[in-house]
């Protein structure tokens, strides 16, 4: 150690910025330069242009540090950089996922739990090399003394000639380059820690930057259309990471829904879509006014959702969470968290999404004459320890993966574990739709399922969620999406929706939805976005 210390002794800064930004290239890029030898190989591209991909990016690397480096404080700098790099690395190498502005959104909303969900040694190895031995070998060698001006001047001329550099091996291979840029985003957006660094600017951007948006009631026309009838009695489940294709009510080979599967008028809607690829896009989304293509997280945060007009008009709105959070939806009505066992009784390794039932009785008694809407948001298939998800009597699929580290175990093995997670689902839905029955006497009586989105599972290599929606595999935008009525809902036929299950539907549809099965009259009500009045 000694001797190594020595052959580092008295370097500039500069120095640093070339050291640490050849090591972030080489060590913690391990991913994106697998993909992009496999890449080249199977498009026939010469390897020529890999190599200029790897100096392109050691060039702006070296830009980047030697910009934000200009001053004393250096070292911490680069050690920050060293730091998101370890991180990136090892979520990029050991669940395929891209670190966006979403996927650090969804980070900054995730609960102590869910992080303690994702810690393993491996990250710590990852830490230690890429993190902390480079920080620690730094910050032991012995810095070169240099002015504020000579400093300045050094990496001035440091970033101007990488970036000249890099400028003339875009435009000297500009045809190779215009069309790897505009082809190829997924590859790109591998790239640790640019990805990373682009994407913390355009959070910071956003939520410290950019103008407030003054808060925006919308609906205020809303009505409830009068009837003789009952009240209305919904239950909406907001389902976790569940992905369409492996619900056997939409024909998957293993028995994952055996009790959804005996329920009469019911039915699953196989090709349904979610509005994004985490639980802070989705949930908002779904909730909302606006359409996928037109969503915005900061408007959704200052604009009224369908279940504050619901509320307005008089329904009663209820929102149990045993996920992360409402991921501000229930903001502006009554909220329970029932991650905790105060409010769950049915709580061991974790507090179970069935716990939320309890006390819905009492609620439900102590609003008579009201209709009512009780959201539940589920922990549901939470990855990656999945196997937590459920109780053992669920473990019903054989042999499971038992870690986090989901590229340590088989894909069998994930898929099982998965499935058996899906199976305990199918149990809480069951004791939902039994749930509601014994008032379907009392009240029109209804149960909507929709998932937030989906879950990869090693399928190329890739796991949990979270892609860039652009490029995001159907296994995390395509949810399982079920309704079920009672029989106060004569009027809606279950048999034209059965026939007619494979037709297109999306997070689009649940503003219009719930408005519609409440009869809220409002002129932003749009028929034909309600599932529920489809083809009347």
């Amino acid at each position: 150690m000694r001797n190594l210390l020595k052959l580092f002794k008295n370097i500039s800064s500069t120095s640093y910025v070339v050291l640490v930004a050849i090591f972030i290239n080489v060590i913690a890029n391990a991913t994106m330069y697998g993909n992009l030898y496999l890449w080249l190989q199977e498009s026939n591209t010469s390897y020529f242009y890999g190599i200029s991909l790897f100096i392109f990016q050691l060039l702006l690397l070296i830009f980047i540090f030697s910009i934000t480096t200009m001053h004393g404080l250096y070292k911490y700098v680069l050690s920050i950089f060293l730091l998101i790099s370890a991180f990136s690395a090892y979520f990029i190498d050991t669940y395929g996922v891209i670190i966006d502005h979403n996927m650090l959104t969804n980070a900054l909303e995730t609960n102590s739990k869910e992080v303690m969900g994702l810690i393993s040694w491996e990250m710590l190895l990852y830490l230690i090399i890429i993190f902390f031995a480079p920080s620690f070998l730094m910050f032991k060698t012995r810095s070169k003394k240099q002015s504020y001006f000579k400093r300045l001047k050094s990496h001035l001329l440091l970033a101007l000639s990488s970036l000249l550099m890099a400028i003339l091996i875009v435009v000297s291979l500009s045809g190779f380059y215009a069309s790897f840029f505009r082809e190829h985003k997924e590859l790109r957006l591998y790239s640790n820690p640019l990805s990373g660094v682009y994407a913390t600017y355009k959070l910071l951007k956003k939520n410290y930057f950019e103008g407030s948006i003054p808060y925006k009631k919308i609906g205020l026309d809303v009505s409830i259309q009068e009837n003789q009838g009952p009240q209305k009695l919904t239950i909406m489940v907001v389902g976790e990471t569940a992905r369409s294709d492996h619900f056997s009510l939409n024909g998957y080979n293993k028995p994952t829904n055996p009790l959804l599967s005996e329920q009469k008028n019911i039915v699953s809607f196989s090709n349904f879509s979610a509005c994004g690829t985490s639980t802070a896009i989705s949930v908002p989304c779904m909730f909302s006014l606006d359409d996928r293509e037109n969503f915005s997280q900061n408007k959704a945060e200052n604009q009224d959702n369908v279940l504050d007009i619901l509320s307005r008009a008089g329904v009663e709105v209820i929102w149990r969470d045993n996920n992360s959070s409402s991921k501000g939806v229930a903001n502006r009505i009554k909220y329970e968290n029932f991650r905790v066992s105060d409010l769950n009784p049915v709580c061991d390794v974790e507090c179970r999404d069935i716990g939320m039932l309890d006390g819905l009785d009492q609620y439900i008694k102590q609003r008579p004459n009201k209709d009512i809407l009780i959201v539940l948001h589920q922990m549901g298939s939470h990855g990656p320890d999945y196997y937590k998800r459920y109780p053992d009597e669920f473990k019903k699929f054989k042999p499971i993966c038992e870690t986090n580290q989901l590229n340590d175990c088989s894909q069998e093995e994930i898929i099982n574990v998965y499935d058996n997670t899906i199976l305990y689902t199918d149990y809480f839905l069951d004791n939902v739709i039994g749930f509601l029955k014994k008032y379907d006497t009392e009240y029109k009586t209804a149960m909507l399922y929709i998932s937030d989105h989906g879950e990869s599972l090693g399928e190329g290599n890739i796991y949990l969620h979270g892609l860039p929606y652009m490029f995001a595999p159907d296994s995390q935008t395509k949810v399982p999406g079920i309704i079920w009525l009672g029989s106060g809902y004569s009027d809606i036929s279950i048999e034209k929706f059965q026939r007619n299950n494979n037709i297109p539907l999306s997070h689009d549809y649940v503003f219009h939805s719930l408005l519609g099965l409440f009869k809220a009259n409002t002129k932003i009500y749009q028929k034909d976005k309600d599932i529920f009045r489809m083809g009347d």
